[in-house]
């Protein structure tokens, strides 16, 4: 086993665990947290591969945005940051998805075994050919993605100075 083996490991392991802690915690700040180490060490695991451009791109737009982006609403909706016990599932929606992300495990080792063992020929795709395809073929799709980030934070900017429906107004001279 090579050095570059052990770190794709130590990578997988790592994005793995951040992403079985970021399903399973009931703190909702955690949660993101977690997903920001899940994503890290698939970046990991896209360094050792040699696919430097999408491991940045995928810090770039996922850690750098979207996480920040659910912290920030996080934040500014006021959301509850202690663990969510209001929402709790019964056991048999727990075994339900248990089963599901299992059979879906399933399905991704089916399509990427073959690819261990050699029988299947890989595409030799360089860093420039990636980019001149995410930066040519797919900009505006990125683009659309960062205008959908803006929206949903002026949206999350309005839902937090939006006065409590609930509470009652104080009016002058009233008491």
């Amino acid at each position: 086993m090579t050095a570059l083996d052990t770190a794709f490991a130590a990578s997988g392991v790592l994005a793995v665990v951040g992403g079985l802690l970021a399903v399973t915690t009931r703190h909702v700040v955690h949660a993101a947290l977690w997903l920001v180490v899940a994503l890290l060490g698939v970046a990991g695991a896209l360094l050792v591969l040699g696919a430097e451009l999408v491991a940045l791109v995928l810090v770039l737009v996922y850690v750098g945005a979207v996480v920040v982006l659910v912290l920030f609403a996080l934040m500014l909706t006021r959301a509850p940051v202690g663990p969510d016990l209001a929402h709790t599932v019964g056991p048999w929606r727990r075994l339900g998805s248990g089963l599901l992300g299992l059979a879906s495990a399933g399905l991704l080792a089916t399509v990427l075994v073959p690819l261990a063992d050699g029988t299947v020929q890989r595409a030799d795709v360089g860093s420039q050919q990636v980019a001149g395809q995410l930066f040519g073929t797919w900009v505006w799709p990125f683009e659309l993605l960062s205008l959908l980030l803006l929206a949903a934070l002026v949206g999350a900017l309005a839902v937090a100075r939006r006065p409590d429906a609930g509470a009652p107004s104080r009016r002058r001279g009233a008491s």
